[in-house]
């Protein structure tokens, strides 16, 4: 699956072509009665509006459905009483619209929340479409050579702080945690080059194509942080000789530091690529 549900790629500009650090990134976590949203509801919300690791802006809430319909609050321990004196999602909608404007949407298991947000905004009379964001779960799946890989799995091998299981806040700054993980593993130029990340197993980061084609141009040795299938990162330095970008996925093809042992190694593979600063 890819981050663009609606089949769309990232439109060019802001925010997803701004340096990573200057994109405001709005992290979502929503809970909810079922898993249909076109019956089911929202009854809580959190997003935050960060950037450069600065929340900007912020919304909490429990969120009153205005259909009156039962749930279970077995999972989230959210009760029918608890959300008894809170706004509606139509109240809330245009502060949701306003944090989401213009941002980069991040969220776990991405495309419930979206689906989520698209079905209240239709009801609130604010139709919108999210067609492009970026989901953790991918993201993880792709760097982290983890057996599980659910929130409460990268929490607890992430060291995140401890939490409430099933709450929009206490998810979000999970969340967080996890994908500030992520960027480090990857070290983004910008949102787009994450995007790049998730598009789909076989697809190589145009950032780390050109990084590897400069590499074998200069001649001089790179750090690599390369994921081998099912397992976990690995730290190598390379002489890259060539980039052979007529396999499907691209190879960079050279030899270790040291011993000089010839090496092939999947571009979609490659999560960083760095100058080597050691003497070999």
């Amino acid at each position: 699956m890819t981050k663009a549900h609606h089949g769309a790629q990232p439109p060019p500009g802001p925010p997803w072509d701004l340096p990573f650090g200057e994109a405001p990134l709005a992290f979502v976590d929503l809970e909810m009665t079922g898993l249909d949203p076109s019956k089911n509801r929202v009854i809580e919300v959190c997003i935050e509006r960060v950037v450069d690791g600065k929340v900007v802006d912020r919304l909490e809430s429990l969120v009153r459905p205005d259909d009156d319909q039962a749930w279970d609050p077995s999972v989230h321990g959210i009760s029918q009483d608890a959300v008894r004196e809170a706004p509606t999602f139509a109240e809330l909608a245009p502060r949701i619209a306003a944090i989401l404007q213009g941002a980069v949407l991040v969220a776990h298991a991405a495309i419930w929340d979206v689906r989520f947000l698209e079905a209240e905004l239709a009801r609130a009379g604010k139709p919108a479409t999210l067609p492009c964001f970026l989901d953790s779960l991918v993201l993880s799946r792709r760097v982290f050579g983890f057996e599980r890989h659910s929130l409460e799995a990268l929490a607890e091998a992430l060291g995140a702080p401890e939490r409430r299981a099933h709450r929009a806040g206490d998810d979000v700054r999970t969340l967080r945690h996890v994908f500030g993980r992520l960027v480090g593993e990857l070290s983004p130029a910008t949102p787009r080059d994450l995007w790049h990340t998730e598009v789909e197993t076989r697809h190589a980061r145009p950032a780390i194509l050109e990084a590897l084609e400069r590499a074998a141009v200069d001649g001089r040795p790179v750090r690599l942080r390369y994921r081998p299938s099912g397992k976990r990162p690995q730290e190598l330095v390379m002489v890259v000789t060539k980039l052979a970008s007529d396999l499907d996925p691209p190879r960079a093809i050279g030899y270790l530091l040291p011993g000089r042992g010839r090496r092939e190694l999947r571009a979609d593979r490659i999560l960083q690529v760095e100058p080597e600063t050691t003497e070999p």
